[in-house]
Parts: structure tokens; C-alpha cells; sequence
């Protein structure tokens, strides 16, 4: 091992150190990178190459496009359609067994649509679906599960921000990689609805019977309410899909009808400052793990360490199946300890070239990992959408909500094996686009 890949193992090992600490991800990343490359380069050299990082990353067009998509789960949450969309889902779905929680689950999925965010979908409809569903007679374990879990469909369905974070750095298309997202996110949505209904069948203390929901004259006076849901959904994913407009354009446009859409709802001036507010906080924060995630990532490339575990892992007398459900495995542990978001930035740059090296498509790798990452939102002990939900719901203890969501791991557990043994459920949709 060369002096450079010594110097690399260090400070991946630092990095480590750093986290399990308690230092933030990007803070940490950036530091441990900015030393490696002094150390590798010289003071001059190195610092100066941690410094253009930034800027030049900033200026990536792709990266427009996060904040678009953030900006109209902001406006749609403040326009007050959250609400809504909830309502209409429970006249439609009510009639099935644990109706309730199957109308959450599809009306979280209706909000990822607009949304993006794993946590602001999970902590929307913590205030929105759990009261709705405790009042009705649903359990405390079944209530917070279904929410937390369901907040996870947001990871997959277009627009979403991870997903379009995964393709910036392995530089593949956005466009393609978000219409990827489309089928699997609702196979996703549909397992754990039939996870609900098999629940409620199981256990009937945990959900009541279903209540009567009314007519169909009921059912279609609420379609007009989530209308706009609909169109913003259309909108992004009609453009992206037949090329008529970048994803940050078709980004743009959505934002442009939600805001229409707020201002005819006659939404209070204060509301649209926190959207803006609230979409600049998050935006800034993921820029910051963006930029000190890849200073950690260049001083990897410069130490040569990446090739290394390229090789190592290409090297293994295994079949390529084999080393890709090792790699998933590895992604469950990491994810007990890590974000989401910070998991897949710190790995990619090692895990990706190896998994490329195998022969795997890297828009199906894409979902498999980010539908990864939606597994670590839910399972202790960082389980970051359980926590998110602990905080808006203070008098449910987090233990239920972690026993909460274990039939839902299960079921992506289950999921993820559907999508490795059926690739084309993920590829089939983006290899129809144009180039």
C-alpha cells in the first residue's frame, strides 16, 4: 500500500471517528478533506484546491433544481392542500380494512409527489393523519408506523431531492433518474398498503372496522381540492419525460403553479415568508453536506484510495449478486448510525465504481440505493422519520413508534428483493425516453 492510500485509509478513518463523536457530517467531511489534501498536495495546492470546491459545485445547473423542488412541498403544505389531500384519500380508501391508514399512506405518497422531503412529508401528516386516525379508534403503534413510513415514499417519487443528490454525483441524467423513481415509489406505496390491510385483518385492536365513506357523489366533490396536487405532479413529470424542459425548468414551472395555487387560496403573507424561509434553511443544508461531502471526496480520489476498494471489491471470487446484496447489507448498518443523505454522499464515490465494474445499470442502482436509504429513515436507533414524528407527537413514546414501523421494514426488505429480481420494474420507464 502506497503512502497516499495510507494517508487515505487515515483519514477515512478519521471521518469515522469524527461522526461516531457526534461532529456534523459536513463539518466533519470538510475538515478531515481539507487536511488530507494539504497533506497530499501541500498547503498551497491543497488549499486551494478545498477552496474552489464551493463555487464550482454551486454553479452546477443541475443543482438549480433542489430548491424548486423544495419550494413547492413548501407552498403546498402552507396552501393548506395537505389537508385535503388527506380528506379525499380517506373518502376514497376508507372502505377497505385499516382504511384510515391505507389513506394515509396514499396521501403521503400524493404529497411526495409535491414535496421531495422524507421528514416534511413525515411531519406534515403527523399532524394531519395520526389525530385523525387515534380519534377513529386506530392504535398508537399502527397510527405513527404508517406515518413514518409512509414519509419515506418521498425518497423514490419524482420530484425528489436525494434522488436528484444520487445523480449529480455519479453524473448520470436527473431527468432519467426521477422518472425511474415513478413506478418503484408506487409499488413501494402499494406494498405497504397491502401491509396495512393485512395488519388490520391480523389485528383488529390495532384498526376498526372500516366506516361508511359516503357515495361516490362524496368521492368526486372532493377531487377538485387536490386538483392541483395532481397538475403540479403531471406537470413535472410529463416534461422531464418527453424532454420538452429541464428538470429545473419543469421544477420552476410547478413552483409557479403552487404558488398560483396558494395566492387563489387566499394564503396569508406570513405563510408564503415561511416557505421561502423554510425552503432557504433546507436548501442551505444540503448544499453544506453537498460541498463538504466532496472536498472528502476529491482528497479520496487524489489518495487513490477509491481504486483500491474498487479493486478489492470487483476482485471478490463471488457472483455479482452476491457482492450487491453485501453492499445492500452494508447500507442497513450504516444507516442505523447516519442520515440518509450523508450515507449516500460519503459511499457513493467508493461503492459506485465497483458496482458499475460488476456490469449493474447505474439508474437501477440508483433506486435500489436510495430505496436503501428509505429503509435507514425507520430503523433504530437514528430511524430519522421516527424521531421527526417523537417530536411533533410528544405523548407517544418513541418505542412505540419504532414497533410501529417493523412490519413496514419488512416490507422493504421485501421490495428491495422485488426490484433486484425484476430489474425492468425500474429501467423499463426511463429506457422509453428520449436521449
Amino acid at each position: 500500500m502506497s503512502e497516499a492510500e495510507i494517508i487515505g485509509l487515515a483519514g477515512l478513518a478519521g471521518l469515522v471517528l469524527c461522526i461516531a463523536i457526534g461532529v456534523h457530517i459536513y463539518i466533519a467531511a470538510a475538515l478531515i478533506g481539507i487536511v488530507g489534501l494539504i497533506a497530499l498536495l501541500g498547503w498551497e495546492a491543497g488549499a486551494g484546491l478545498a477552496g474552489t470546491i464551493p463555487h464550482s459545485k454551486s454553479v452546477t445547473y443541475s443543482l438549480s433544481v433542489l430548491p424548486m423542488f423544495i419550494l413547492i412541498g413548501y407552498l403546498a403544505l402552507h396552501a393548506g392542500l395537505t389537508a385535503k389531500l388527506f380528506d379525499a384519500a380517506r373518502k376514497w380508501l376508507g372502505f377497505l380494512p385499516g382504511g384510515l391508514a391505507v389513506a394515509s399512506v396514499f396521501s403521503t405518497a400524493g404529497f411526495a409527489a409535491v414535496s421531495g422531503a422524507s421528514t416534511a412529508t413525515a411531519a406534515v401528516f403527523s399532524r394531519v393523519a395520526i389525530p385523525e386516525m387515534l380519534s377513529s379508534g386506530y392504535s398508537q403503534r399502527m397510527a405513527t408506523g404508517v406515518v413514518a413510513a409512509g414519509g419515506t415514499l418521498a425518497s423514490l417519487i419524482p420530484p425528489s431531492a436525494i434522488l436528484v443528490i444520487y445523480a449529480i454525483i455519479v453524473e448520470q441524467s436527473v431527468g432519467k433518474i426521477l422518472v425511474a423513481g415513478f413506478i418503484p415509489g408506487l409499488v413501494s406505496a402499494a406494498i405497504y398498503a397491502g401491509v396495512v390491510m393485512i395488519w388490520a385483518r391480523m389485528s383488529p385492536t390495532d384498526a376498526p372496522p372500516p366506516a361508511p365513506t359516503g357515495g361516490w357523489g362524496v368521492r368526486l366533490r372532493a377531487l377538485p381540492g387536490i386538483a392541483p396536487i395532481f397538475a403540479v405532479m403531471v406537470i413535472i413529470f410529463s416534461a422531464i419525460y418527453q424532454g420538452w424542459a429541464t428538470p429545473t425548468e419543469a421544477g420552476a414551472l410547478g413552483a409557479f403553479v403552487m404558488l398560483v395555487v396558494a395566492v387563489m387560496n387566499r394564503t396569508p403573507v406570513a405563510r408564503f415568508s415561511d416557505a421561502m424561509m423554510e425552503t432557504a434553511r433546507l436548501t442551505a443544508m444540503i448544499f453544506a453536506l453537498i460541498w463538504g461531502v466532496l472536498i472528502f471526496v476529491r482528497f479520496l480520489g487524489f489518495s487513490g484510495l477509491s481504486d483500491l476498494i474498487t479493486g478489492a471489491i470487483v476482485g471478490l471470487p463471488f457472483p455479482p449478486i452476491v457482492i450487491m446484496i453485501c453492499i445492500l447489507l452494508a447500507y442497513v448498518v450504516l444507516g442505523m448510525f447516519m442520515d440518509a443523505i450523508g450515507m449516500l454522499l460519503l459511499t457513493l464515490p467508493i461503492v459506485y465504481p465497483a458496482v458499475i465494474a460488476l456490469g449493474y445499470d447505474p439508474i437501477w442502482f440508483g433506486i435500489i440505493v436510495v430505496k436503501m436509504a428509505e429503509l435507514c429513515l425507520i430503523t433504530p436507533p437514528i430511524g430519522l422519520n421516527c424521531f421527526v414524528v417523537a417530536g411533533v407527537r410528544r405523548d407517544i413514546p418513541l418505542a412505540t413508534i419504532f414497533r410501529g414501523v417493523l412490519p413496514f421494514v419488512v416490507a422493504d426488505v421485501v421490495t428491495v428483493a422485488l426490484f433486484l429480481a425484476f430489474p425492468a420494474i425500474i429501467t423499463w420507464l426511463p429506457n422509453q425516453m428520449w436521449d
